[in-house]
């Protein structure tokens, strides 16, 4: 791979309809809904709002995002 190549900080786009709101327990594991796989946070966000959006009306659906880069390389300093 070269030296130029962009880094990627991996995030992943979930969510699905939970248990209820005080926890980020999922009502249903089969029916978690993976959006995608991203390399970086803006395109990651973006991906979350939209889905987010879509589901306004259920007050049980969440996404999340989750920091891949952060468990693949958890020496890694959090940019800031």
């Amino acid at each position: 791979m070269p030296d130029s190549a962009p880094q990627q900080l991996l995030h992943l786009v979930i969510g699905g309809e939970l248990v209820d709101l005080d926890h980020n327990t999922f009502k249903n594991l089969d029916e978690v809904d993976i959006v995608g796989l991203y390399p970086n946070y803006a395109t990651a966000h973006a991906a979350w709002r939209a889905k987010a959006q879509s589901t306004v009306d259920n007050a049980q659906m969440r996404y999340f995002i989750v920091h891949l880069h952060r468990l693949l390389d958890p020496n890694q300093e959090p940019a800031r």
